[in-house]
């Protein structure tokens, strides 16, 4: 389980003035701001996916491995330009190319900077990550047809890091073939929306379409922990407006698919 590094509020700092405190709307929107970069990073993978694979069908055969060298340039000029991106590229439907079973072209940045492949060898016949097609990242996009946030989860697959990956599917003539997604360090994310948290008077989490949590100031509700009780997918699938669970106030972030939780007042 990942445990954030934050609390309701810093040791030795005072605690908001409430009169000037911001209201979760505002904090909704502050967390929906931190993210949209990214997810405009998906959404151009996502693009580029879509055209290369249209363009590749137009050809009469079915798309192949090599096919998805084109995305490469596209894929580094993100991680160059992402702060918080870690890596980034798209994950294919099973049987999609035509000469493999699976396949993930995928850039990572390194500590030093560099941008590298992730090789993984896919094989199902002694491969533990061949069917990649039940993790959150790749089976809320295909559920939903929406964009995603997974996580945080300790991803072996990629960085052995705390981590979360914004995914969106991606269609080519009304059939699904696969994700565009890029991963985010829990603790860039942390570093990044914490301090907007903590602008709130009480104790605040935001959570995933699946309950989990991704970032908290509540010491009783730490990052990469389930939260039981409200259905948070409804709330993101619903028209945005501030639900209400029992003592909880569930405020979508403004279209990132995020739900802000804080006690009612």
């Amino acid at each position: 389980m990942a445990r954030s590094t934050g609390l309701a509020h810093p040791v030795g700092a005072a605690a908001p003035d409430p009169a000037r405190a911001l209201g979760p709307d505002a904090v909704a929107r502050r967390v929906r701001d931190t993210l949209e970069d990214v997810f405009a990073a998906v959404a151009a993978t996502r693009a580029d996916t879509a055209a290369l694979l249209t363009a590749a069908g137009g050809t009469g055969r079915a798309p192949v491995s090599a096919d998805l060298a084109a995305l490469r340039p596209g894929l580094h000029g993100r991680l160059a330009a992402q702060d918080l991106v870690s890596g980034a590229g798209f994950v294919a439907a099973p049987g999609l190319l035509a000469d493999v079973p699976a396949w993930l072209e995928w850039w990572q940045r390194g500590p030093d900077g560099t941008v590298r492949p992730l090789l993984l060898d896919l094989d199902p016949a002694h491969s533990a990550y061949s069917d990649y097609t039940h993790w959150d990242w790749y089976a809320l996009p295909r559920e939903t047809g929406q964009r995603a946030v997974a996580g945080p989860y300790v991803d072996y697959l990629c960085s052995d890091e705390y981590s979360l990956t914004l995914s969106a599917p991606v269609h080519v003539g009304g059939r699904f073939v696969g994700v565009a997604a890029a991963d985010v360090y829990l603790r860039h994310f942390e570093a990044a929306v914490l301090p907007v948290l903590q602008e709130l008077p009480l104790p605040a989490r935001l959570v995933n379409a699946r309950g989990r949590v991704a970032a908290s100031t509540d010491p009783g509700h730490l990052a990469g922990s389930l939260t039981k009780g409200p259905d948070f997918a409804t709330v993101l699938a619903a028209p945005p407006s501030t639900h209400h669970h029992g003592a909880l106030r569930l405020t979508p972030c403004a279209g990132t698919p995020l739900v802000l939780v804080t006690p009612e007042r």
